[in-house]
């Protein structure tokens, strides 16, 4: 390793912030970014309320994103401060240029005496819980659910998951029609207001936001939540279907007019602020100021199809759920392109309930440039670039043959190679030969492996790469990333094995869905778990002084 390249993993003693500190500045509308920066499945087991899930290692992709404005506070958090100033290290490299470090981290900030979640998109979460308990939320149970249905009951249920969920799992009977698409298509499933109408979920918080979402949009029909969604039908010993990809009602002319009628009002209980062409304008010329976000909230394909230039694409339904897996300042403006009168309203509206944003809905005009495809991941420069290989060539040195003649290569044993993403996606499947391990955990077990090449796979291979690079300089081994990951390799009709044999970091990568639990006992288990969690979350938050959810009156 050169000097020059190891000073930048020199760790600096970064300022720090006391606990106490931050908890007033949480509480201020000043604009603040709160950093969680070890791994997912770490800070689920303990972290703040309001801080924000962003691995070290994956600080390339994540923090233009998550922390747009390089002049916004950021404070960051880990355990003990281990790594904190580390990361802190990296985004002073990158271009962040007021960053702190909670001093004693996690425990430190519990040793203050202040509250310490679990879980993960907890504000979010503990919003759908608020709903219930304040609204009152009406739910049906799973048995009298399955009774109405045996005996053809007038009822439609639809399930406010995205629609990537619904495939892997879903009631039988149940329409997919995720949560910002609900006020928007609901009267295609429904034109008839006898017509019942049930919302469920994986759980319980986006069943009881869907249905409130309904009734507080003033539709006639009564709705229920689903009470603790497909979790209890499965613990209940009934079946879920798998593979369903039924298409979105679209809605028409007269439906829609309906629906923008509902939407506007929830829009308005909620103080939701329209802005023009002038007020955009004006907004994104203070960005180097305040920090602005800008999303598309339609689906995945309208999005694809055309979208404004810069504005990132979250389904609105999920931009609720999990508001901190895209919005990474507190005290932000966020502003919600709105194309047909519906989505945005709906999901503005329950952003302004949740608080600790400014929110704006933005109509964009007619005849509006867009530009089509997928919203492009932008990596940042932190270190050298890592080596390729092609997924052949990579085939080739797990399988010992040697790089290949007149490549270099000394064909000395079997390159190691680790998946580094998603334990769950390792799971499903996986390069034949390869382990699984988070980024954080890979120098010291690269520590006890023999020398050789070490090979780095994450799906698209983005990740990989990144992460292969800073490997480098802190271990000195050979490390290289496959090209296009595993996606490449499946192209290329490589091997690809399923199971957890090879997983060497637990649940440190992400938070262990129960639903991944083969032995059904342990899955039931971690369903009842769960589901506790989720009620205790009300009685919780009544200790927490930072909650910001403010619930807009119910219409008259």
């Amino acid at each position: 390793m050169t000097q020059a390249l190891s000073s930048r993993l020199a760790t600096t003693h970064h300022p720090l912030i006391t606990p106490q500190e931050l908890r007033t500045l949480l509480g201020s509308r000043h604009e603040i970014a709160l950093l969680d920066v070890r791994e997912t499945g770490v800070f689920a087991h303990r972290h703040l309320l309001l801080a924000v899930s962003a691995p070290a290692w994956r600080l390339e992709l994540l923090i233009d994103r998550l922390v747009p404005r390089r002049d916004t506070p950021i404070v960051l958090v880990d355990g003990r401060e281990d790594i904190a100033h580390r990361a802190a290290d990296k985004l002073a490299a990158l271009g962040w240029r007021n960053v702190s470090v909670l001093q004693g981290g996690t425990e430190g900030w519990a040793e203050a005496g202040f509250e310490i979640f679990s879980g993960t998109n907890v504000p979010g979460k503990a919003l759908g819980e608020v709903i219930e308990h304040r609204k009152h939320t009406p739910w049906i149970d799973v048995d009298e659910l399955d009774t109405r249905i045996a005996r053809g009951d007038n009822l439609v249920v639809v399930d406010s998951r995205t629609s990537e969920e619904f495939n892997q799992f879903s009631l039988p009977f149940a329409r997919s029609l995720p949560g910002a698409e609900l006020v928007y298509r609901i009267r295609e499933l429904a034109p008839d207001p006898e017509t019942l109408v049930v919302v469920n979920c994986a759980g319980r918080t986006r069943s009881i936001v869907g249905a409130q979402t309904l009734i507080d949009a003033g539709i006639p029909n009564r709705v229920v939540s689903l009470k603790d969604g497909t979790m209890a039908w499965l613990l209940s010993g009934r079946t879920l279907a798998h593979g369903r990809s039924p298409a979105l009602p679209e809605p028409s002319p007269s439906t829609l007019t309906s629906a923008r009628q509902h939407a506007a009002a929830s829009a308005s209980r909620a103080g939701v602020e329209f802005i023009d062409d002038k007020a955009l304008r004006a907004l994104e010329a203070e960005r180097d100021t305040r920090t602005l976000y800008r999303f598309d909230v339609r689906t995945r394909e309208e999005y694809v199809a055309g979208h404004l230039e810069g504005w990132r694409w979250a389904p609105g339904g999920q931009l609720v759920q999990a508001t901190d897996e895209y919005v990474g300042t507190r005290g932000a403006r966020i502003v919600l392109a709105d194309w047909e009168g519906v989505r945005a309203l709906t999901t503005a509206a329950w952003l302004s309930q949740l608080g600790g944003y400014e929110v704006f809905v933005y109509a964009p005009p007619p005849l509006s440039a867009v530009v089509t495809g997928p919203e492009p991941v932008r990596v940042l420069p932190f270190l050298p670039s890592a080596p390729l290989v092609s997924p052949a060539q990579a085939f080739h040195l797990i399988e010992g043959e040697g790089e290949g003649e007149g490549e270099g290569g000394d064909g000395d044993g079997n390159a190691l190679v680790f998946d580094i993403d998603r334990r769950a996606g390792y799971e499903r499947r996986h390069v034949q030969g390869s382990r699984f391990a988070v980024p954080d955990r890979l120098p010291a077990i690269l520590g006890k492996e023999p020398d050789g090449i070490v090979l780095l796979v994450s799906p698209d291979g983005v990740l990989a790469r990144s992460v292969a690079a800073e490997l480098i300089e802190r271990t000195g081994r050979d490390v290289r990333a496959i090209a296009g990951g595993t996606e490449a390799w499946v192209a290329a009709g490589l091997p690809v094995v399923q199971g957890a044999d090879g997983v060497l970091t637990g649940d440190d990568d992400h938070w262990y869905s129960p639903y991944a639990h083969a032995d059904l006992a342990t899955r039931d288990a971690g369903f009842r778990i769960y589901l506790d969690w989720e009620l205790g979350l009300v009685a919780q938050l009544e200790r927490e002084a930072d909650v910001t959810i403010r619930l807009a009156p119910a219409a008259v």
